[in-house]
């Protein structure tokens, strides 16, 4: 995958921030679910706007850290989750000590990272028995106007790699790794349909007029869905990872 596009979410952090969904809370308990009794270290990496960040901060007691290679995005996320300590960085390199972790997670992130080595450099700073998450809100491409939409701004290696056969590489030292989906539905504007595909790393890339005719293509999608100035409901389904540190 382009580290280009991987490294390119700066450019949006505005549009990413108010057109991305918020994770649920029961899908990262349950992620968290799995660490030992009395843990609260846990890092949120590749951390973007905060979206993850906010969740984890809401559990009781949490010492909770973010980080990302974008400074823009960092600086979007101090605003919008203030106290939370950041440090720029990457799965395969964190600026974090050995073993002092509870958990990591990541959050629509686990495509853009090389699974062998990111696994390895989490598990470094992960302690034994410590847990691995990581979750992405994908749209539910079972509803055909979803479906449609995809075809308009292209499939993207999130939706890829977690609509696979496989599913996302988990490598050493983590084990045993389960998944769990949630369902739920999203009440957005036509702006904020807009800034989800805006913040997508496919339209950050394309050439201005290809932009143009994307945003065309889903605005008469929408005329014919007769979404005026109102909302409509876009399902999303959450897929959630969990896996031991051996």
């Amino acid at each position: 995958m382009s580290a280009d596009r991987a490294t390119s979410f700066g450019a949006q952090a505005e549009n990413y921030e108010a057109g991305r969904p918020e994770y649920p809370f029961e899908a990262v308990a349950w992620m968290l679910d799995a660490m030992p009794h009395g843990s609260r270290r846990i890092a949120d990496v590749g951390a973007g706007t905060g979206k993850l960040t906010r969740v984890l901060a809401q559990a009781p007691e949490a010492e909770v850290v973010a980080v990302d290679p974008d400074d823009t995005m960092l600086a979007t996320l101090r605003q919008s989750v203030q106290g939370v300590p950041t440090f720029r960085g990457s799965a395969e390199r964190l600026p974090l000590p050995d073993a002092s972790l509870d958990a990591v997670v990541l959050g629509q992130a686990w495509h853009w990272v090389e699974p062998v080595a990111a696994s390895a450099e989490i598990g470094r700073v992960v302690r034994t028995g410590g847990v691995l998450g990581l979750i992405w809100n994908i749209r539910d491409e079972r509803v055909e106007w979803v479906r449609r939409l995809t075809e308009i701004m292209h499939s993207s290696p999130a939706e890829n790699l977690v609509n696979g056969p496989e599913g996302p590489r988990i490598e050493a030292p983590f084990a045993d790794a389960e998944t769990h989906t949630w369902e739920w539905t999203r009440p957005m504007t036509r702006t904020q349909l807009h800034q989800m595909a805006l913040s997508r790393s496919y339209l950050i890339a394309a050439a201005p007029e290809e932009r143009a005719e994307i945003a065309s293509a889903m605005d008469a999608l929408f005329d014919e869905l007769g979404l005026g100035d109102g909302t409509i409901d876009l399902p999303y389904v959450t897929h959630a990872f969990r896996a031991v540190r051996r």
